[in-house]
């Protein structure tokens, strides 16, 4: 199954045309756009000022540490998956709170980790039990990521932290078992944290808040916090907010507790492009194909991976317009496809393309698979000019591999 992610592209005009500034850049480039970025920030922050709710970065959707001030004035902190991600948000948002949750804490990491982190999420009783004093004697913040099996996910099966066998989070039988075995774990709790949603609306969060209070209700009111994950397309056009601030108001309400959000994608959702030239052209029977200069594989993962097919400016749906092309990158992988679109007219050697909604999934998680090169980051500011924040080249495709 596949989904395609609407594209609100703030630059373009009605006819779908890149403009000049952005047409010098050479490609692949990813182009952050601020206007954007801060009005998904002002969207998230309005939430958090109008509701109480603390809403966090989800540094594994996007981790673009020059933009973080455009985020600062509205969030309450970053969520780190590890690490690096904690000392990331650490070092660019000091100010801000750190938390961390992670599916196995290492222990020669831990300490490390520590000096970063203000809440430490844990997945299950045992890493509980194994660091969990040594976190509260730092005097960080301690939750556990509960798993309240029930599933709101459709054709996204990778993405189900409550599918049968996960290994996300701690069932509430799981945690029965932990606690008359140890029952000191309980006291070392401050917040339980929930994680099933993937791009979805606020009705699924409703329910599975509903699942929640049925499996952990009890434990709930002897919380200070609850953190209801990511997943929630909150800045997305149709998203029902209204909807998120009941739930989040009924958790205040119900169990005197303060709520947490993580977004990734929320805060970067529609605020990036992905400029391509194509390389050449082709037709295998009936396939019109072009190659581009980007790839799937290596600068759109997601679009694998997911799968789904990217927004394309000035394109339509297979058909839809006279001229339908499958859309391919340059390496090896026989499946390295973006996806097929319909033209007003025919592709050219050297025509320039714009995909978008690509901030999110796409800087923090390419590769140099083949010896591709890392596209170049520009940040389009408000008043149209182009900054370059990187200058990628070969020395981060060998560095990855050796020292010589």
């Amino acid at each position: 199954m596949q989904e395609t992610r609407d594209l609100r592209a703030p630059f373009a005009p009605i006819d779908g045309t890149i403009p000049a500034e952005l047409r010098a850049l050479p490609t692949p480039c990813y182009v952050l756009d601020e206007s954007a970025l801060i009005h998904n920030a002002q969207i998230l922050g309005e939430l958090a000022q109008r509701t109480g709710c603390r809403v966090l970065l989800a540094q594994k959707a996007f981790s673009n540490y020059d933009c973080y001030p455009f985020f600062e004035p509205y969030l309450a902190g970053t969520e780190a998956s590890g690490l690096y991600e904690a000392r990331l948000g650490a070092e660019e948002m000091p100010n801000k709170e750190v938390h961390v949750f992670c599916a196995g804490y290492r222990e020669d990491e831990f300490a490390e980790l520590l000096t970063y982190a203000d809440h430490i999420v844990f997945n299950s009783p045992s890493q509980l039990k194994r660091f969990g004093e040594m976190a509260k004697r730092a005097g960080k913040s301690i939750g556990l990521r509960i798993n309240p099996e029930y599933s709101t996910q459709e054709g996204h099966a990778i993405y189900d932290p409550c599918a049968p066998g996960s290994r996300m989070g701690t069932t509430r039988a799981q945690f029965d078992i932990a606690v008359s075995q140890c029952p000191a774990l309980l006291d070392l709790l401050d917040g339980l944290h929930f994680h099933t949603l993937c791009e979805q609306n606020s009705d699924d969060l409703e329910t599975t808040l509903t699942a929640v209070e049925k499996t952990f209700g009890d434990i709930l009111p002897r919380m200070k916090w609850v953190n209801f994950g990511g997943g929630h397309h909150i800045t997305k056009s149709e998203y029902d907010i209204e909807r998120l601030e009941r739930c989040i108001r009924y958790a205040q309400k119900q169990w005197d507790v303060t709520v947490y959000l993580e977004p990734g994608e929320a805060w970067a959702l529609n605020a990036g492009y992905l400029l391509t030239h194509v390389l050449d052209t082709m037709q295998n029977g009936e396939t019109q194909i072009a190659i581009l200069d980007a790839s799937a594989a290596c600068h759109m993962p997601d679009v694998l991976e997911m799968p789904y097919r990217p927004p394309l400016l000035g394109a339509g749906e297979p058909k839809e317009l006279p001229y339908t092309v499958r859309l391919g990158g340059p390496t090896c992988l026989s499946g390295d496809v973006v996806g097929e679109y319909s033209f007003q007219h025919p592709l050219k050697t050297g025509d320039l393309l714009a995909f978008g909604d690509m901030a999110i999934y796409t800087t923090c998680k390419n590769n140099t698979f083949n010896g591709m090169p890392l596209p170049n980051i520009y940040l389009r500011k408000a008043d149209g000019t182009c900054e370059q924040l990187t200058d990628f080249g070969y020395s981060d495709f060998k560095e990855r591999l050796g020292r010589r």
